[in-house]
């Protein structure tokens, strides 16, 4: 058993020092990740890579226990951490957006709707990821992992314990479902 996958099994009993010394040494991976994600246009500059691996590290250190096995099962519960906590900064800024606490100004209805903001971008895509969850949720499950956590094809096929021939289909598959779910 390797040194990765004896610290996962730890952190899964609930050793709090087993997930501290997993993400000390995965940081440079999880960074990696982190900013494949935020290079798309995410809502909040004030939100660095750093930041987003942090907060991964919170949530994943409140939970009761690591849902984990393995590395490639690590980065794919990573990316769902990163896809919940990038859902909940894109949810709070377009309430932000939306007038929270703010001064209401007239502003040019046609000037205030032209472009989509980036926390519409991120939500929608987390609902049409919902609806196609409950079609079929390994293929809701890949999107997750590409989109918001920035995995590779082997890297997903050896989460989800599938070829990448098959990961590659179920790609196709759910780029369909995503315009279709995003129209």
């Amino acid at each position: 058993m390797g040194d990765i996958t004896l610290l996962i099994h730890q952190a899964r009993e609930g050793d709090r020092g087993a997930l501290d010394s997993l993400f000390q040494k995965l940081y440079p991976e999880l960074r990696r990740i982190a900013h494949t994600r935020l290079r798309r246009g995410f809502p909040d500059p004030d939100v660095g890579t750093t930041a987003l691996v942090h907060e991964c590290y919170l949530k994943l250190r409140d939970a009761q226990r690591l849902g984990a096995s393995d590395r490639a099962h690590f980065f794919s519960y990573t990316a769902s951490a990163m896809r919940s906590i990038i859902v909940d900064i894109a949810r709070a800024k377009a309430t932000e957006r939306r007038g929270a606490n703010a001064v209401h100004v007239t502003l040019d209805e046609e000037l205030a709707g032209a472009a989509p903001a980036a926390e519409d971008e991120i939500l929608r895509v987390h609902e049409a990821l919902q609806e196609i969850g409950q079609l079929d949720g390994r293929l809701a499950r890949l999107v997750e992992m590409r989109y918001f956590g920035g995995m590779s094809d082997p890297e997903i096929a050896a989460a989800l314990d599938i070829t990448d021939r098959t990961v590659r289909r179920d790609w196709q598959k759910a780029r369909l479902l995503l315009a279709a779910a995003l129209r």
